[in-house]
C-alpha cells in the first residue's frame, strides 16, 4: 500500500507539472495568434518580460543604462551600446547584456563585432528604434543597421521590439516612386559569420528593407519571432538566409511586403517549421543565378506553414543565365488561403525595369517534392512549373495536393519543360511528363535525414 500511495502521489505531481507546462504553452500561442490577427497596433501593446528588473545584479550581468544609455527614445544611445559590447565581448566567462523593459533606445548603425571570449546573451526586453531620417546613414554603409559579426555561441532573446522606422526609406524607394533612383536600404538585423546562434522571442517591425538576415552562418535556431511590416512596404523580406548551413526557422509569424522567408546563395541543411505567413510574397528559394552567378542550394525542408493572402505560396525562382543547382527540396504540410501561385517554379524570373535577355544557361532544378499542399488559390493557375528549355526541371514529385479556387472557379496546372511523378490525389491534375516513380521512396528518405542534423 505504501508503494502504491507513493506511486499515486508521484503520478499526480507529474500530471500537475504537465498541466502547468501545457497551460503556459497554450497561453503563449494564444497571445501570439491573437496579436497577429489584430495587427501591429495590438502587438506594440503586448507586455514585455519584467524578469530582468527583478533579477539580482552580478558581475556577469550588465545593463546598458549603467553605461549611460537614457532609454527615452530621443537621446542617442549608440555609444552606450558600443561601450557595453566592448566590455562583455572581452569578458572571460558567460555574460549577459540587459536592455530593460519599459524603455526605448535610439541607436544609430552599429556593428557588434567578435569573436568574443565567452558565450554571450543579449536580453532585449525593451525597444530599440532606428533613426527616422535616412540621412543618419550619410557616410556609412546604407545596407546595415544592427549587425552581429563573427560572434559564436550568441543568444539574442527577451520579448522586446526592434523597430526599423522604415517609412521614409519606403517613400524614397524606386518601387514606390518610379521617378526615384534605386538605392539600397538597411537590413534591420544582420548576423554575419556567426556560429551556434539562437535568436528567439523577439518582434522586428517596419524594417528599412529586409528585417532579419543570416549570412554565412552555421548552426542557427530562430524561433518564436514576430516579423511585421505593411504589405505595401518594398523589399522588406521577413527572414533572409544566404550562404548559411544548418539553419532552423520555426514557430514564427511573418507578414511583410516581400518574401516571408527567402533562401539564397549556397545554403544547405535549412529547416522551416510552423510558420504563419501573410501578407507577403510567400516562402521562396531564390532568386538564384542573378548576374550569371553560380549557386548551390540543397537539403531544404519546409514542413508546416499557413499562408494567407500572399502573392505566392511555396516558390523556387531563378534568373536566366545563372548556373549551379537547387536540389533535394521538400515542401510539405502547407495550408493556403487565397494565395496567388500556390505552387510555383519560375526559371524566367525578372525583377527588372527592363526586359531580361533570353539566355540558355540556367540553374538546374531537380528532386523537388510537394506533399500535403492544400487550400484555396486566388488564381486559376494553382500549379506552375515554368522551367528552362536547356536544363528542364527533373524528378518533381506531387502527392496529396488539393488546391481549389477561392472564388469557386476551376483551377489548372501549367508546365513547361517539367518532368516528374505523382501519387494519390492531386488537384488540379499535373501536366508534366512522367518519369521514374521510384523517386517517391528517395524523397521520403532524404527528408527524414534532414531532421537529424
Amino acid at each position: 500500500m505504501g508503494e502504491l500511495s507513493s506511486s499515486s502521489a508521484f503520478s499526480r505531481s507529474t500530471l500537475t507539472r504537465i498541466i502547468i507546462v501545457y497551460s503556459i504553452y497554450f497561453f503563449y500561442n494564444l497571445q501570439l495568434n491573437s496579436a497577429h490577427v489584430e495587427g501591429f497596433d495590438s502587438l506594440l501593446r503586448l507586455p514585455h518580460s519584467g524578469a530582468s528588473r527583478s533579477r539580482p545584479r552580478s558581475k556577469r550581468v550588465f545593463y546598458v543604462n549603467d553605461f549611460g544609455a537614457k532609454g527615452d527614445g530621443v537621446n542617442d544611445d549608440t555609444e552606450a551600446f558600443e561601450d557595453v559590447w566592448k566590455l562583455v565581448c572581452s569578458f572571460p566567462s558567460r555574460v549577459k547584456v540587459v536592455i530593460p523593459a519599459g524603455k526605448t533606445y535610439l541607436v544609430r548603425p552599429i556593428i557588434f563585432g567578435g569573436p568574443c571570449r565567452s558565450k554571450l546573451t543579449l536580453e532585449i526586453s525593451g525597444t530599440i528604434i532606428a533613426p527616422e531620417d535616412p540621412d543618419a546613414w550619410a557616410g556609412l554603409n546604407p545596407q546595415k543597421w544592427l549587425e552581429f559579426q563573427r560572434v559564436n555561441h550568441l543568444t539574442v532573446e527577451g520579448g522586446g521590439i526592434i523597430e526599423g522606422m522604415g517609412q521614409e526609406w519606403w517613400a524614397r524607394s524606386c518601387k514606390i516612386n518610379t521617378t526615384n533612383p534605386c538605392h539600397h536600404a538597411p537590413t534591420a538585423l544582420i548576423f554575419h559569420r556567426c556560429k551556434n546562434l539562437k535568436v528567439r522571442n523577439l518582434m522586428v517591425l517596419n524594417s528599412q528593407q529586409m528585417h532579419m538576415a543570416f549570412t554565412s552562418c552555421d548552426r542557427v535556431v530562430a524561433s518564436h519571432l514576430r516579423v511585421l511590416a505593411p504589405g505595401s512596404s518594398p523589399n522588406t523580406d521577413g527572414i533572409h538566409i544566404s550562404a548559411s548551413t544548418r539553419v532552423q526557422i520555426k514557430n514564427s509569424v511573418i507578414g511583410t511586403g516581400d518574401d516571408c522567408i527567402s533562401i539564397v546563395g549556397n545554403s544547405s541543411g535549412i529547416q522551416i517549421r510552423s510558420i504563419t505567413c501573410g501578407p507577403g510574397h510567400g516562402i521562396s528559394i531564390g532568386s538564384l543565378g542573378k548576374w550569371n552567378s553560380s549557386v548551390q542550394i540543397h537539403d531544404v525542408v519546409v514542413d508546416g506553414a499557413f499562408l494567407s493572402n500572399t502573392e505566392n505560396g511555396v516558390r523556387i525562382k531563378t534568373w536566366q543565365g545563372g548556373s549551379g543547382f537547387a536540389t533535394n527540396i521538400a515542401f510539405q504540410n502547407v495550408w493556403m488561403e487565397n494565395v496567388s501561385n500556390p505552387i510555383i517554379i519560375d526559371q524566367y524570373y525578372c525583377d527588372s525595369p527592363v526586359t531580361c535577355q533570353n539566355q540558355s544557361l540556367a540553374v538546374k532544378v531537380e528532386d523537388i517534392s510537394f506533399v500535403g499542399i492544400k487550400g484555396t488559390s486566388a488564381t486559376e493557375e494553382a500549379i506552375k512549373f515554368a522551367c528552362s528549355e536547356t536544363f528542364p526541371c527533373e524528378r518533381l514529385y506531387l502527392e496529396d495536393i488539393q488546391l481549389v479556387s477561392y472564388s469557386g472557379d476551376s483551377t489548372r496546372s501549367f508546365c513547361w519543360e517539367a518532368q516528374g511523378s505523382c501519387s494519390g490525389l492531386v488537384y488540379p491534375p499535373p501536366c508534366f511528363s512522367y518519369n521514374d516513380s521510384s523517386y517517391i521512396e528517395q524523397k521520403v528518405l532524404s527528408s527524414s535525414v534532414l531532421w537529424s542534423i
